[in-house]
C-alpha cells in the first residue's frame, strides 16, 4: 500500500518555522506507516540559503518554490504555486504545520485541488489499510477517531506539539525546483508592511523552556520566586487563565485552548491543577516537572516529574539546589 506523502513547510526569511520540523517528523511516520515515500514543498523567494538545512532531512525529494511573487506570504500566491505541482504529482496525502497561514489558504487550495481535509490532528494510526486520525474537540475535553470517507488526495494539518520537531530523522534529500510552472504566480494582496502581533508581547511558542505558573501561587505579590527560577533557567514565564484573569501576568503570558500553545522541551507547572483548557496548550511539551500541595491534581497525570508540596517552599528550594550547582 505504497503511498506519497508530501509536506508543506512554512518559512520566513528563510528560516523554518519550528512546527515545520513536527510536520516533517508526522510526514516521516505516516509514510513509514504506510510503505511509502515522504518528499517535502517550501514556498519563498530567495531560498538557496536554506538548501543545505532542507536537504539534511531523511526525505524523498525537497521541492523548492522560488519566485518574487511568493517572497511574502499571500493565499493566492500560495495556492497558485501549488496548485499545479499538487495537481501534477498527485500526491495521496499533504501534510501541513497547523498554522495561522495554514488556516488561511489551505481550505482554498484543497477545494481547488478536489482534496479531503483533516484538520488539526494531534496523532494518527494505520487499521485494516485506512488511515485513523485523532483530533479533539470541545475545546481538547475528548478526542475523536476520524477518517476520510472516499478516494483521492487527503490534506493533515498538525497540531502544534503533537509530534516533536526531534523525531524528524535527519537524512539526505535532494533539493532542487518545484516542478511547475511560476510565472503566472502573483500576489492577490499588496503587502505594505509586516509586523510581530503584539509588538513587544513574548511569542512563548519559541521557548525552550517555560515555567508556568498557575491560581496557586495566591496573588501577583508572591510572583518574585517564580521570576527568579525562571531567569535561573533562562526560561520564559507562562501561565493559566486565572493568573491572567486576576491581572498578575499579562494576557500575552496566557497558555491553553484560549491562549497560546507551547511545546518547550521542559515545562515547568507550578500551582497549576491541570485544567484541559490548559492542558490542551502544554501537552506537547518534552519534559513536564508539576509541584501541587494537591496529590490529586490532574496535572500529576501529564507530568514526567511530580512534587506534593508548597510551592512557596519547594521553589525557592529548587533555585537554591541551581545556585548549590553552579547553574
Amino acid at each position: 500500500m505504497s503511498k506519497n506523502v508530501w509536506i508543506v513547510l512554512q518559512q520566513r526569511d528563510g528560516e523554518l518555522h519550528r512546527m515545520s520540523r513536527e510536520a516533517i517528523a508526522a510526514g516521516q511516520k505516516l509514510a513509514a506507516d504506510l510503505g511509502g515515500t515522504a518528499s517535502a514543498v517550501v514556498l519563498g523567494s530567495g531560498l538557496d540559503g536554506m538548501k543545505e538545512e532542507l536537504g539534511g532531512f531523511d526525505l524523498q525529494a525537497v521541492h523548492v518554490a522560488d519566485h518574487e511573487s511568493l517572497a511574502d506570504y499571500t493565499p493566492g500566491a500560495f495556492v497558485g504555486a501549488l496548485k499545479p505541482a499538487i495537481a501534477e504529482a498527485a500526491p495521496d496525502f499533504v501534510i501541513f504545520p497547523h498554522t495561522y497561514q495554514t488556516v488561511d489558504f489551505a481550505p482554498r487550495l484543497a477545494a481547488e485541488v478536489d482534496a479531503a481535509i483533516m484538520p488539526e490532528i494531534i496523532d494518527f494510526s494505520v487499521e485494516d489499510g485506512r488511515v485513523i486520525y485523532q483530533r479533539p474537540i470541545m475545546g481538547g475535553k475528548l478526542v475523536a477517531r476520524c477518517q476520510v470517507n472516499g478516494e483521492g488526495c487527503v490534506f493533515v494539518s498538525v497540531q502544534s506539539g503533537a509530534f516533536s520537531g526531534d523525531d524528524a530523522v535527519a537524512g539526505s534529500a535532494e533539493v532542487g525546483a518545484l516542478g511547475a510552472d511560476l510565472s503566472a504566480v502573483a500576489a492577490d494582496r499588496e503587502i505594505v508592511g509586516v509586523e510581530a502581533v503584539g509588538g513587544d508581547q513574548v511569542d512563548l511558542s519559541k521557548a525552550d523552556i517555560v515555567v508556568a505558573v498557575g491560581r496557586g501561587i495566591g496573588g501577583e505579590d508572591k510572583m518574585e520566586p517564580i521570576l527568579e527560577l525562571a531567569k535561573k533557567l533562562g526560561a520564559e514565564v507562562g501561565a493559566s487563565r486565572p493568573v491572567i484573569d486576576n491581572g498578575w501576568l499579562p494576557r500575552d503570558r496566557q497558555i491553553g485552548s484560549s491562549g497560546q500553545t507551547v511545546a518547550p522541551k521542559l515545562y515547568f507547572a507550578i500551582g497549576i491543577s491541570g485544567a484541559i483548557q490548559h492542558l490542551v496548550g502544554m501537552k506537547g511539551a518534552g519534559c513536564v516537572v508539576s509541584i501541587n500541595k494537591d496529590a490529586s491534581a490532574p496535572i500529576f497525570a501529564l507530568s514526567d516529574y511530580a512534587v506534593v508540596g508548597d510551592l512557596h517552599e519547594v521553589v525557592p528550594a529548587l533555585t537554591a539546589a541551581l545556585n548549590d550547582a553552579g547553574v
